[in-house]
């Protein structure tokens, strides 16, 4: 299974997100191509090779009219405006962002994705704002470099095409941002909302390192938030952020493969067992017929010597493990033991599946299991049983030719 895992050690933005993801791209100068030709006019996407830390990663850059768009709180402060207001900034709403990605050269599944992630986006500023979605207008999150953030993260996750999407812990920053509407305590109240049910962290780096876009992306194609798994690692991107921190400011993109993604190896079961010496065979043929019935994953008997030199069974049973005090019961009653062992186990398995396999004498079910690069398949007993009596042959003729007809 190919994973895509996403490391937020130092937050994440648009631009960070898509960095990431081009490096792990075979044809980087095809991805700029079709991103520069999707229908935005006046819109130029860079990529750069910049160094943090000592780490080389790739760094997004959008100019608008050839120049790169700046956030409000830096235009002011560069020209010495008294506000954001007086930066005479465009606001933007959710419509006319909707018939702008409408309207671009992407798939539909890359349009659905980007109009998806702005839903996300627009739900967080409703609710923070106590407004409708219809209501609500878009500052920096509407501007061109954002929505090319966007759908540039979702044209390359269209080109990865991972099966799994796993994002870390997501550090969030501390202090302050600013924005159109004030200095607001990190995490702003957008992000604060997309993130929502999400793993985060805070540490001693002072700065917004999540924005609302960036968390929204996350958010949308995350399958799960965890640690790293265990995996097989093919490639690694670094995207680069704007600012500079005493950590590398990147997002750290893994691109790779689960091990034995056939077996699975987490999987509890349980095993009861207890030792007889005074049941007679068919008392204890009993038992296990209800223990079977009652849906045990495996029971059965081992000849043992028990005390003052008498023969005895011990008998097991396999259940899972949220059904073991169910299990131990029924040994008690129907056995006459006094006390059941329990040892809790975790087993190998083998990704299993069945089939219906259609023969000369009637359908038969085939059991599949593989992993390990490991193929196994074997007949349901019960179907073969049952052609068989039907048809008058004998069971090992029938299995004989299922295997020659594989």
């Amino acid at each position: 299974m190919k994973i895509l895992y996403l490391e937020c050690s130092m937050g994440a933005a648009g631009d960070m997100i898509t960095g990431s993801l081009l490096e792990l791209v075979d044809n980087k100068s095809d991805f700029l191509k079709k991103i520069n030709s999707i229908g935005l006019s006046d819109i130029k996407i860079i990529m750069e090779t910049v160094k943090k830390c000592g780490i080389v990663g790739t760094h997004i850059r959008v100019n608008i009219h050839g120049s790169e768009e700046m956030p409000l709180y830096e235009k002011a402060k560069k020209y010495n405006y008294a506000s954001y207001r007086d930066c005479n900034h465009k606001y933007t709403n959710l419509y006319k962002i909707e018939n702008i990605i409408t309207n671009l050269n992407i798939s539909k599944q890359v349009k659905k994705n980007a109009l998806n992630i702005y839903q996300l986006i627009a739900e967080a500023e409703a609710n923070i704002h106590g407004k409708t979605i219809e209501q609500i207008h878009f500052h920096e999150i509407g501007n061109l470099d954002a929505i090319v953030d966007i759908v540039s993260t979702c044209i390359l996750i269209e080109i990865i095409s991972p099966q799994k999407i796993i994002i870390s812990p997501i550090n969030i920053g501390s202090g302050f941002v600013h924005c159109m509407h004030g200095t607001l305590a990190v995490p702003a109240p957008a992000t604060a909302f997309i993130l929502k049910n999400i793993p985060i962290f805070s540490n001693n780096i002072k700065g917004e390192l999540c924005t609302p876009t960036g968390a929204a992306i996350l958010k949308y194609f995350a399958t799960h938030f965890q640690l790293m798994p265990k995996m097989q690692i093919q490639k690694i991107g670094y995207g680069m952020g704007a600012k500079n921190f005493d950590a590398p400011n990147c997002v750290r993109a893994f691109l790779g493969k689960t091990i034995n993604s056939h077996i699975k190896t987490n999987e509890c079961i349980v095993q009861l067992q207890c030792n007889l010496d005074d049941m007679t065979g068919e008392a204890v043929g009993f038992a296990i017929d209800i223990l079977s019935q009652k849906g045990a994953l495996d029971v059965f008997i081992t000849s043992i010597q028990m005390k003052k030199n008498r023969p005895g069974i011990l008998l097991t049973c396999i259940c899972n493990e949220n059904k073991s005090d169910f299990f131990a019961e029924l040994i008690l009653r129907y056995t006459s033991t006094f006390g059941v062992r329990k040892t809790i186990c975790k087993r190998y398995t083998l990704k299993r599946k069945t089939i219906i396999h259609e023969t000369a004498y009637g359908k038969i079910q085939i059991k599949i299991a593989e992993g390990y690069n490991i193929k196994k398949s074997k007949p349901e007993y019960d179907d073969v049983a049952k052609v068989a009596v039907i048809n008058n042959i004998p069971f090992h003729e029938i299995v004989n030719n299922l295997k020659g007809n594989k």
